[in-house]
């Protein structure tokens, strides 16, 4: 009974609704944000520009070597001056996530892209008169399906649980949440886990549900062929 009247307390604390959605939110701009900007730059780095590979690669190294602490304070030292005083935006809080989330959106969207025949699906898409902006979006990103949604679910767990660009940049994100909770409650932050954790699995679960219903698609499509 103890356990339930902690999640009751968490779940009707209007400070939990706000902070919870607010994350959402925020998780849901990073990842267009993120590929949009990604997407593109991965697959011409794979189709037209090979040798910027090891570059990229390396840039993708950065976030782990560098602590978060270091960079939100230089977001805020570069961006806390006109003419791009975004601080008090929430443009930057997405930036940085985009940044934290790099590593994991490109390295997902290049494992799709090495597992397809690129260059042969591009050749015959092109022989056949379309040109690279309808090859990419009707030919290249349906094979993406999975490793988008994989990039998806991995950049929403991170925005959701991420704690010191919240709090350098104070904004009510579902993150400083939990460590507020965690420091002024006895039961509560154990329901907060057990809701994180909760939610971690229902992504997986809905990765592996997906993936399985793609492949099933694409194996009775091939035995119909």
């Amino acid at each position: 009974m103890l356990g339930l009247l902690a999640y009751w307390n968490v779940f009707n604390d209007p400070n939990f609704l706000k902070s919870f959605t607010f994350s959402a939110e925020m998780a849901v701009f990073t990842v267009l944000a993120g590929f949009a900007l990604l997407m593109p730059t991965v697959f011409l780095i794979h189709w037209k520009f090979p040798k910027l590979k090891p570059i990229i690669e390396t840039c993708t190294m950065l976030p782990f070597v560098i602590p978060p602490i270091v960079l939100v304070f230089g977001l805020i030292r570069i961006y806390s001056k006109p003419p791009l005083a975004l601080v008090t935006s929430p443009v930057l809080l997405i930036a940085g996530y985009i940044v934290l989330a790099f590593p994991y959106i490109y390295r997902s969207i290049d494992t799709g892209l090495r597992s397809l025949d690129l260059k042969s699906l591009m050749e015959a898409s092109l022989s056949l008169g379309a040109n690279q902006t309808v090859t990419f979006f009707e030919v290249i990103l349906p094979n993406l399906r999975t490793s988008l949604l994989s990039a998806a679910f991995l950049t929403f767990s991170i925005v959701m649980g991420e704690l010191t660009f919240a709090v350098m940049l104070a904004w009510p994100a579902f993150g400083p949440y939990m460590a507020l909770v965690g420091r002024d409650l006895a039961y509560e932050p154990a329901a907060l886990s057990i809701f994180s954790f909760f939610l971690t699995w229902v992504s997986m679960a809905l990765i592996r549900w997906i993936t399985y219903g793609f492949t099933s698609k694409s194996t009775l499509s091939g035995g119909a062929h």
